[in-house]
């Protein structure tokens, strides 16, 4: 049987991972609309976090399977359409996860000073679609709206000494903007209450024991919250316990700054406040602040609601950045998609009324969850495919060419493939740029220069 995943973040890797392994004859091809891969373990684990990235080394063994090959430089829906690929393979696999923002839907989001989550973190990491991003870093107070990791990912990137990012693989040309930034106070906000929040005790816990930055939380909006949690889940109750501690120590700094020292950079939390419009600066040509309609709570625990109460309140901020959830997009009209959900609907990742057709990760369940979550979802799709490969649903009588029918239509349309080995060209000129700077590696932020560094 031939087998194509399209897109090689983790949901694909895993995928092809486990049906290799499940499978002895299975032949696996994966697709990617960029020349490197790995998807968000290159592009969305935070720069500081290498252990995270640990998992290439899986992928990588995974890619070098003589019953795998890596495809990159290939946009499905573009350059080679779904309904081709189900001519090629006998089962096809879509996995390309979540490349667009929700939106906050206010007044105001579009002024300059305002982006996305998703569009700082490509830059700060070298995605190359967010590479000319250019992020204003001149005011003293950022504004992050947004309670999860990627939220507290942000504040760490922006606050963070210089010396510790040095030595991570952050884009050279954002290391030079966070150098110059002027950021020195770092709000994050959310609709509901400490008990909602999304981010995990290990982000908060590196959050609070960031050097030179400290905490600022209020002990008001923690009253009564001890005997709330006393029933919760353990993660909750120790994520709680742990924001409730901080919120009451005394900070040492005081006596410092009452010394006359320069007061170090602050970040704190603020809850149920719901962001209605960016406020424009007198000339109308930048961010300078944020209305918030203040919210009361509606039930309890996850599914609280928050209400507005009536009451607003506006914050001076020169930055804004929403962190409220990458969103995925239709990829080819042969492909049914919920717009309401931003899914494929399917069940166990079977894509509902196309035989054959499968789907794993962000696309198929929506944008949450660490790349645990999604290595267990991708061995269930993965799952259902071997099930319908060893029950006869997926008809193997046929045989399917796989790329080389691929590689014609490709060739008819000028488009030229990256092998693994080429990207493994491009991995070794990046290592070798972060070597002559004391880093794991320069990420080359241009898909022109990487096909150059490959010949191609």
């Amino acid at each position: 049987p031939r087998v194509c995943v399209v897109g090689s973040g983790p949901a694909g890797f895993y995928t092809a991972q486990h049906i290799l392994k499940h499978h002895g004859g299975a032949l696996v091809d994966i697709y990617e609309k960029l020349p490197v891969p790995f998807g968000l373990v290159r592009f969305g684990v935070a720069p500081d976090h290498p252990e995270v990235k640990n998992v290439i080394n899986t992928f990588t063994q995974t890619a070098r399977s003589e019953r795998c090959t890596y495809y990159g430089n290939v946009t499905v829906g573009r350059d080679v359409t779904v309904p081709e690929l189900q001519q090629a393979y006998h089962a096809v696999v879509l996995s390309y996860g979540a490349e667009d923002n929700r939106v906050l839907g206010i007044p105001g989001e579009n002024l300059p000073g305002v982006y996305t989550a998703r569009d700082f973190v490509g830059w700060y990491n070298g995605l190359p679609e967010n590479r000319d991003l250019k992020p204003d870093l001149s005011c003293e107070t950022a504004l992050i709206l947004g309670h999860g990791n990627v939220a507290l990912d942000i504040a760490r990137i922006l606050l963070s000494p210089l010396q510790l990012l040095r030595k991570t693989d952050i884009t050279d040309s954002s290391l030079a903007a966070l150098a110059c930034s002027k950021v020195k106070r770092v709000w994050l906000v959310g609709r509901r209450g400490p008990l909602q929040v999304a981010f995990t005790i290990k982000e908060l816990r590196e959050m609070i024991n960031l050097p030179g930055a400290r905490a600022v939380l209020d002990p008001a909006d923690f009253t009564g919250l001890e005997s709330a949690v006393k029933d919760a889940p353990r993660p909750r109750k120790r994520l709680t316990e742990l924001m409730i501690k901080t919120a009451l120590e005394k900070p040492v700094e005081m006596q410092t700054a009452a010394a006359g020292a320069a007061a170090p950079r602050e970040w704190g939390l603020k809850f149920q406040r719901s962001p209605q419009e960016v406020l424009p600066s007198a000339d109308g040509r930048r961010a300078r602040g944020i209305r918030m309609a203040l919210t009361c709570l509606e039930g309890s625990g996850d599914s609280a609601k928050a209400v507005p109460t009536g009451d607003v309140e506006e914050l001076e901020c020169g930055l804004v950045l929403s962190s409220i959830g990458y969103r995925s997009l239709p990829l080819d009209p042969a492909v049914p998609f919920d717009s309401q959900r931003g899914v494929i609907p399917n069940s166990s990742g079977r894509v509902e009324g196309v035989p054959g057709l499968y789907c794993s990760g962000w696309v198929k369940r929506g944008p949450t969850g660490v790349i645990i979550t999604t290595m267990n979802d991708s061995f269930d799709t993965a799952q259902s495919v071997l099930e319908d490969l060893q029950g006869g649903v997926l008809d193997l009588s046929p045989s399917r060419e796989g790329f080389g029918l691929v590689e014609s239509i490709l060739r008819s349309r000028g488009v030229r493939p990256v092998s693994f080995s080429d990207w493994e060209k491009i991995d070794a000129a990046e290592v070798a740029r972060g070597k002559a700077a004391g880093k794991p590696r320069e990420k080359i932020v241009d898909p022109a220069e990487m096909l150059r560094i490959i010949g191609h």
